[in-house]
Formats: structure tokens, C-alpha cells, sequence
């Protein structure tokens, strides 16, 4: 079975399952930063210090980022529909089982139980995209989900962090992965039946060892890790910043936190949309994916760095304009690793970058808390952001090479290994 996408309109067959896709990352971002808005009431609750709080803020990622090598080459081979589903519905059930516990070990615990379920997510959500969305529609494919992305840490600090301040932190998690449950329904009756790449394709993905040899594979590993540690230092420092630091109230905090992520959201999909009308009007897919995943990550952080010399009114505006570089940057990353794997082995590339990537959500919330717990305050936490970013913007541009599909199993991509091998 194959889908005709053309080249003007994304099928309306496909916005069913676009949706949903979108819908399960806005969860997602939900269920991966609520502990970090009820982060200040876990630390009184609990008696932690921040370098302990730091440590059950990056538990989540130990399982996730571990996973993801194997989530990306099981997807290749197994019903990616359906594991999504079940993943899916672990992570929900994590969640609510969060609300229930009361110490610091089953607390850790289950945030690991939540990673397994969540490492899933980008291997399949790439391995889909690849198989049912054409390379001029993947700019806003991938950004539905950047723009999930965005909206699900600000809906959640938006909402959960008023609902915490009222009713405590406990009923938020409760409530909030058992509605979680409703998406399953609907993702059996409108996911595809199967995969649509036939069994002789995906005997031409890579081994492992082809994939480390590529020049564009290392590009794309150090970009994610250094767009990731931006991502999980707003998602689980921010709230506490902006309470302990700025001295903003939770109701005040939630506002602005859930502004800045609306504003990303924006970000997200203005730039999925104009970087596959570049594309569609003849752009290079290699000059419009670098530039709006790697300029707008430098940007980022940048501006998150001047945040470090300035008063709480300027260091808003200064998150805001962060955010939505961000948002713009996270539209095209994953696009770019979807070209270059093809659709034979997106989720192999995805669930190996992916988990080299989120190495940065182990690294981001110990070091901040690490800084933060010495110093007393952000100033360093955000120049070490900064120098990340830059990093991250240098390897896109000099280390990946061209956005070409590669040809797996051929002298082509036996070359590209010398190659990066030589240079």
C-alpha cells in the first residue's frame, strides 16, 4: 500500500492521524514537565536540596535516553502503530501513580517507569512521518509536533502550576494521566493498519557500526544534545527561576511560563510552514532545514545568556524572544534526520540521535542544579547555556555535510565513513 501525497496539500486522509500524533507529544511535554512546576513544592515537602532535586528532575531521562537506541530499531521492524499505543498508555499510567506516592525513592522510580514509556515517542513519530509524509511536507509534519512541543509545558505550567497552587500537586497527576487514557481510543480507529514499507526495504537500514561512520550522524547527535539542553533547562529550571530567583508568585509564574511556551508554539509552526514553502519553491533542503534549526538554536541562547546581566522585567521579554527561536529551531531538526535515513531507517537514526540528544535531559537539570546549589543564583547555569547552543550551531553547520538522503549498504555511504574518518 502506498499514500499519493503530491506536492500542493497534505492529504486530508492524513490530518486525522497528524492530529493525533500532535496531540500525543503536547501529553507528552505535559507528563515529562510537571515535577519540574511542582519542583518548589517537592523541595519543602520532601526537605531536599537543589542538587538532590536537580538529580529526581533528570530521573526521567536515564530510562529515556537509554531506551532510545532500541525503541529506534524495534520501530523499524515491529508495528510502529501499535507501540506507540502501548508505550503510550505506560506512561499515562506512571503518571498517575505519581500523585499517589510519598517519598523520594518511589518518586525516582516512577519517573524512570515514565521515561521507558516516553522513549518511544520520537522514533515512532519520525518513522511515521517518514513513511506517510512526502519531503515537502515534512517541515509542517514535524512542526505538529514541535508545536505539541511547545504547548504541552506551557498548558502544563499554565494550568497545572494554578491548579497546584490551589488544590496541591497530587490531584494534578492523578487527574492528569488518567484523562490522558481518552487518546488510545482514537488512535486505534484512525492509525494505518500496517506499516507502508515493504520487509525488502528495511533489510537495507543500517548496521550500527555504517551509522557511527557517518560525518552527518555525529552532526545531527551533537545539534539534538545541544537543542535539548535548552529544551530541558526551561522545562525543568524555569518555574523554579522564576519563583526563587525573580520572586514571582505561582499564579504569576504559571502566566508567564505558559505565555513564553505559547509564543514557542508560534515559533514552531511559523517555521515548519515557511521552510517547506522554501522547499516547495525550489530552496535547497540543505540551506533552509540548517537555517532555521541552527541559527534560531545560537539565537536562543544567546538571549538566554543576557538574561544572566539584567532585572527580572528584561529577562521575560529576553525568554520570550528565546522561546520562540526555539520553537523554530525544533520544527526542523527531526526533519532533516527524516531526509537523511529515509524512510527504511528514520527510526533507527531518530532513536540513536534521540538518545545521544537527551543525554543533555540527565546533564542540563544536574549541572544547572549543581551551579545553582554553589552559587546561589542562574548567572552561571545561563552562560554555560549559551556556550552550549553555539556549539550546537557550529556542529549543524560544519560537521553534518549535505542534507542527502543516504543510500544505505551502497559505496555511497561507505565513502561518507572514510570520509568522515579523514576529515
Amino acid at each position: 500500500m502506498t499514500v499519493n501525497l503530491g506536492r500542493k496539500r497534505i492529504p486530508v486522509t492524513l490530518l486525522p492521524l497528524l492530529a493525533l500524533l500532535g496531540i500525543s507529544v503536547f501529553i507528552n511535554y505535559i507528563d515529562r514537565g510537571n515535577l519540574s512546576i511542582a519542583a518548589p513544592m517537592l523541595k519543602d515537602e520532601l526537605g531536599i536540596t537543589p542538587a538532590r532535586l536537580g538529580v529526581l528532575l533528570s530521573a526521567f531521562f536515564y530510562t529515556y535516553a537509554c531506551l532510545l537506541p532500541i525503541y529506534g530499531w524495534l520501530v523499524d521492524r515491529l508495528n510502529v502503530y501499535w507501540m506507540l499505543a502501548i508505550c503510550y498508555c505506560v506512561w499515562s499510567l506512571a503518571t498517575a501513580a505519581t500523585g499517589l506516592v510519598h517519598t523520594f525513592a518511589a518518586l525516582f522510580v516512577l519517573r524512570l517507569l515514565v521515561g521507558a514509556g516516553e522513549s518511544v515517542s520520537y522514533p515512532a513519530y519520525s518513522k511515521i512521518i517518514a513513511l506517510n509524509f512526502a519531503e515537502e511536507h515534512r517541515g509542517v509534519a514535524n512542526g505538529c509536533i514541535a508545536t505539541g512541543l511547545a504547548l504541552g509545558p506551557g498548558f502544563g505550567m499554565l494550568l497545572g502550576g494554578t491548579l497546584m497552587a490551589s488544590f496541591g500537586w497530587r490531584p494534578f497527576f492523578i487527574g492528569l494521566g488518567l484523562l490522558s487514557l481518552l487518546w488510545l481510543p482514537l488512535w486505534i480507529k484512525f492509525a494505518p493498519s500496517k506499516n507502508l514499507v515493504p520487509p525488502s526495504d528495511s533489510q537495507h537500514a543500517p548496521s550500527l557500526r555504517e551509522f557511527l561512520g557517518l560525518r552527518a550522524a555525529w552532526g545531527s547527535c551533537l545539534h539534538l544534545f545541544c537543542a535539548n539542553y535548552v529544551n530541558y533547562f526551561l522545562l525543568t529550571w524555569l518555574p523554579y527561576y522564576l519563583t526563587r530567583e525573580l520572586h514571582f508568585s505561582m499564579p504569576t509564574m504559571a502566566k508567564i511560563g505558559g505565555g513564553g511556551y505559547l509564543i514557542a508554539a508560534g515559533g514552531a509552526t511559523f517555521a515548519g510552514w515557511m521552510s517547506d514553502r522554501l522547499i516547495s519553491n525550489g530552496g535547497s533542503p540543505t540551506s533552509v532545514r540548517k537555517a532555521f534549526a541552527g541559527a534560531t538554536l545560537g539565537t536562543a541562547g544567546v538571549l538566554l545568556g543576557l538574561c544572566a546581566f539584567v532585572g527580572p522585567t528584561l529577562s521575560i521579554v529576553l525568554i520570550y524572544g528565546a522561546m520562540a527561536c526555539f520553537g523554530a529551531c525544533s520544527s526542523n531538526i527531526f526533519a532533516i534526520s527524516q531526509r537523511l535515513a529515509g524512510p527504511q531507517a528514520a527510526g533507527r537514526w531518530v532513536g540513536f540521535q534521540n538518545g545521544f540528544g537527551n543525554l543533555a535531559g540527565i546533564v542540563a537539570p544536574t549541572v544547572t542544579g549543581y551551579v545553582v546549589g554553589i552559587t546561589g543564583h542562574f548567572f552561571w547555569a545561563f552562560l554555560i547555556l549559551t556556550a552550549v547552543t553555539l556549539f550546537g550551531t557550529a556542529c549543524l553547520y560544519f560537521l553534518m555535510g549535505p542534507v542527502e538522503q543516504v543510500q544505505w549498504g551502497s559505496k555511497s555511504s561507505r565513502d561518507q565513513a572514510i570520509a568522515a574518518a579523514i576529515y
